[in-house]
Order: C-alpha cells, then structure tokens, then sequence
C-alpha cells in the first residue's frame, strides 16, 4: 500500500533486471550500460560506447511547476534514471494529467526516444497507453503520453494473489493479439513487464511504454519477436502461480527453486488450468515442446494469439448465490405421493392407504349441530357490531375533549435529541504518520465547503493494517456527554466509507484502541455517515475512525486513489 498511486506512470522501472532468457547482456551497476537482448557479440563496442555516455548524461535540472511548451506543468519527478528523468504532469491546455520523459538533446539516446515514440503514435491502438507529444526544444527532448489514473499496474494486482482461470486467459488473449499488432506494423517492446502491463477498472489490459521503454533504456534485440513472446509467456506463468519463472525473485514474485530448471505451472501449484499452464510453457521453452502435448512452441506473438483463441473457451467463474431453503411437506403429501420409486421399479416404502374422509352431516344430530353453530355465529357478530359502535363512540367524545388526551401523552414522550458542541479536536495517527493536523478545525466550524482530508492510498477501499489500520479524529466535547447518535459529512461518495465510534480518554493522538470503548460503526456509499448508538453512552472524548475509503480521481489537492475528507462533524444527545 502507498500514499501515492502511480499506476498511470510510464517509466522505465529498475525493479525485476533478471533478464529473460534470451537477454545476452547485463545492466551495470548505475543502471546505465545499454542493455542488449538476444543480439551476442555483435555491435559489442557500439554499445558500450553509448552505454559509457548515457552514463555521463545528467538529466535535466528542472522542478515542479516548470513548464514545457507553455503547456505541460511539472508535478513530480518519479524516476531519474541514465541521464532522463520521468514526471507527472498537468495538461493545462485540455486540463488533463499526464506523463512526461525528459532527455537532454545531446543525450545519446534522444534521437532513438524520439522515433520510437512517433512511431508509437502513428500506430493509435487503444490496448496501449498512447504517446501524445513528442518534441525537441530548448535542448531537450521530451515525450508526453496518456495518464491512466483509473489503471492498476500487473504487479500489484499479482500481489494479491494468482488469477483464476478466466482472469489468465484474459490477460494472455488481449496482450497477445495487442502486441500481434504492433508488430506487423514493424514495433515491438523488448520490455513487457508486470510494471508495464495495466489494468482498468472494466479487465481490459493497456500496454505502456511500447519501443519507447527499449529505446530509454537502450535495449537492442535481434528477435523482437520471440522476445515479446517470451515475456508474454513469464506475465501468464505468474499469473496462474504467482511465481516468477526464473530463479531470481522480481517484481514482488519469488522465483523458482535454483538448479530444479522451468517447471510447468500445474506442478508448482495445484489447480492450474491444463491448457493455460501448456501455453505458458510453450510461450516460455525455446527448444522445444512441453512433454505432455508435444505441441510447437509459440515463437511470435501471432503465433500465441492463434494458440489462445484455438483452446477451449474458458468460461468466467459463476456468480455465487444462496440456495433456497428445502420445500418442507405438508399433510396433503403423504402417502405414495412425491415418493421416489426403488431402481427395480418398484416403490421404496409400502403404498399407504389414503384414509376415507368422514361422512358429511347428514343425520338429525348434525343437522341440530349446524343448526347450532349458525346460531353462535350470528351472537357473536351482533356482539362485535355492538363493541365496534362503542369503541366508535369514545373515539367521538376524545376528539371533543383534547386537553385530557394530550396530558396522558405527554407522559410517554421521549426528549427531544439536542446537538452537543464540540470544544475541542485534533487528529488521532497511533502510528506517527498524521494525514492533515492543521485542517482538523473545518470538521466543526459550520461550514461545508471546509473539510480535513486523508492522503490517497493505493489499496482500498479497506485500508491494510500491516500498512495503516485506519485515520481518525478525535473530539473533545468539554464534559461528559449523553451521546446517541453522530453524523459525519463526507466529501467524496462510493463504495464504501467505514466509520465506527470510540469512547477515547483523552485528546491524545497516540491513545491505543484497545484502551477504548467501541460505540457504533457504519458502512456507506453516501456522503454522510450516520451512526445510531444502541444504547446511549456518556464520554467527553469521542474518536471518529476511518477504515474503509472509497476510490477518487485526481483533485486540485491530492493523487488519485482511495481517500476520504470530513466535512461538518456533529454529535446528539
């Protein structure tokens, strides 16, 4: 979990520099040696001629709120890396964010940067996160794309566990047939990792930094082709076990057992779909088929596609729902009724016999009984008649008398709930991390359009404990106080925000919950949270906790990601 989601941010990551297995090369330590992928020997002093001058580069000295073009404001730098640097940034013309890389014109992968993004451009398939701009000016070379902030990277997705099924064949077919495209337009990758592959909120995938992150990172290859598909093959391999298919661990995923070779995924975890776990196999094995199929390997990313779409189509997981309660049987079902027959064909039990119903009233003593029975009948509605017009009666009279009425009610009524006034509040962070102390004030000065507000998290919308249980504030009431209800106004609405109430000791931010005394808890999609107390309690110092926040796009004040603010507080007696 952090602060700050950086699911949209293309850059050119320095997590998981295992190679795959057909890299020749190997990055430096600094991480500016030009890496080259399946090339051998060839070209070798080339390479570290321009790896020794990317390492040299400086990247451009700017800050946040530099502007390019008159256009693009900086925000904030989320890589420096071989001579380039990578920001978020605002798009005030069309009032967007975006991503920008940063070269120095003489940087000597600034040419290669810029016509591997116009190429990029020119190809406009929307399962990639598309570049926008890409120019030279004032001795650097810059190049915008998309800012996907409703998009999660692979890597955290992964992190919470392998994918079913469906999910899998959902993420080789799209990243497969979204790659067969570009390379019949003559652009490949080189470097599809789990930190460039995203997914949106609706499960499509969109593939970022396409021949852009190769050329930042001067990556050369002489098989395009097979290498995509390879990487291609390690994103399904960790998503059916959550294990990266090579020794070494990378990107969160712990590697294989050294020395035991590339096993199937349907060994390293039980439940594996058969035909993905083959795919991946074939996807990942250059020399040949995996032993139970002898299948060809898939050596392009069309020849995967074909791969996918030829397999029995996977059917998403049904949706779970309760089974109806088992039809109970009434009287009128016994007997051979409803029965199951035997499998020699005969019954299971003996036919019981459906016994005779009795005889009607036919003879002088049920006649004198009906007769007798009319009779109580027609008593007992002229006595009800009589009660009814009674009863009708005194409801006249109270009418005409309602002094007496309304004094035997005034007993009964409950007092009338009046609004307690906040003395005092502060914010409550048990683990030294506060959100915003200075705003604490604007939760109960009257005003709505003043608020406090949490920082966005990444995970959501349940906070992680291992990370932070939860954000909270404190309020001091004066003395002790009848309390029965609370409202908390909220400013962003969604699923879902999870508020409960403490009793605290004190206005201390560092007090423990289990010190305290647990009043209500609700859960809301709305913007206001309303927490009724089962029984009234008396406190002077009240906590309201949060610990579920829904998710909330980028604001004029915080990142996207999930985030709470508080508006008005209020508490009744």
């Amino acid at each position: 979990m952090a602060e700050r989601s950086t699911a949209a941010v293309d850059v050119a990551d320095t997590s998981g520099e295992e190679p795959l297995t057909g890299k020749a090369g190997q990055a430096t330590d600094d991480g500016a040696e030009a890496e080259k992928v399946s090339g051998g020997e060839k070209d070798t002093a080339r390479t570290d001629e321009i790896g020794a001058a990317a390492a040299e580069a400086q990247p451009p000295d700017l800050h946040s709120g530099h502007k390019l073009a008159r256009r693009y404001r900086l925000e904030e730098c989320v890589t420096r890396l071989d001579g380039f640097s990578s920001w978020r940034a605002v798009d005030e013309k069309l009032r967007r964010a975006v991503g920008v890389h940063i070269l120095p014109a003489d940087h000597p992968r600034a040419r290669p940067v810029l016509s591997a993004a116009r190429s990029s451009a020119l190809l406009g398939d929307p399962r990639f996160v598309q570049v926008l701009d890409a120019v030279e000016e004032n001795d650097l070379v810059y190049v915008v794309h998309e800012w996907l902030p409703d998009a999660i990277e692979l890597t955290t997705v992964l992190a919470n566990g392998p994918f079913e099924a469906h999910d899998a064949y959902q993420l080789v077919s799209q990243v497969s047939q979204a790659m067969a495209a570009a390379h019949r337009e003559g652009l490949a990758h080189l470097r599809i990792t789990p930190g460039s592959v995203l997914r949106t909120e609706s499960g499509q995938y969109r593939i970022r930094g396409l021949a852009v992150m190769a050329a930042l990172r001067g990556i050369t290859c002489d098989h395009p082709q097979r290498t995509d598909t390879e990487a291609i093959g390690a994103l399904l391999y960790a998503a059916l076990t959550q294990r990266w298919p090579y020794e070494n661990d990378a990107y969160g995923l712990t590697g294989l057992p050294k020395g035991v070779g590339l096993i199937p995924p349907d060994q390293v975890r039980a439940g594996v779909h058969r035909g993905l776990s083959e795919l991946a196999m074939r996807a990942l094995v250059n020399d040949g088929a995996t032993a139970s199929r002898q299948e060809q390997p898939c050596t392009t990313p069309e020849e995967l596609a074909k791969a996918v779409a030829a397999m029995p189509r996977i059917r998403p997981p049904e949706t779970a729902f309760n089974t109806p309660p088992p039809y109970q049987r009434t009287g009128y079902q016994q007997g051979t009724y409803r029965q199951s027959p035997a499998h020699n064909g005969q019954s299971g039990r003996p036919t019981q016999a459906i016994p005779t119903p009795p005889p009607p009233l036919q003879s002088r003593t049920g006649k004198a009984l009906k007769w007798s029975v009319s009779a109580l009948l027609i008593a007992a509605l002229g006595l009800g008649s009589w009660q009814l017009a009674d009863t009708l009666l005194k409801l006249e009279g109270d009418k005409e008398d309602p002094g007496s009425s309304q004094t035997t009610g005034s007993k009964d009524k409950k007092p009338a709930s009046k609004p307690i006034k906040i003395q005092n509040a502060g914010e409550y962070y048990p683990d030294g991390k506060p959100q915003h102390v200075d705003q604490v004030q604007a939760t109960y000065d009257g005003d709505p359009n003043t608020y406090w507000r949490s920082r966005s998290f990444k995970d959501g919308p349940d906070m992680n404990p291992a990370f932070k249980q939860g954000v909270g504030l404190v309020y001091d009431l004066g003395s002790k106080q009848r309390i029965s209800s609370a409202s908390i106004g909220l400013h962003y609405g969604g699923k879902h925000t999870t508020v409960t109430l403490y009793a605290a000791n004190s206005l201390s931010s560092s007090e423990p919950l289990s010190s305290m005394q647990k009043l209500g808890t609700t859960q809301t999609s709305q913007t206001t949270a309303e927490i009724k107390l089962k029984r009234p309690a008396k406190a002077r110092y009240v906590l309201v906790w949060i610990t579920a926040m829904p998710y909330s796009p980028r604001d004029e004040y915080s990142d996207p990601g999930f985030k709470q603010a508080v508006t008005e507080v209020s508490f009744t007696s």
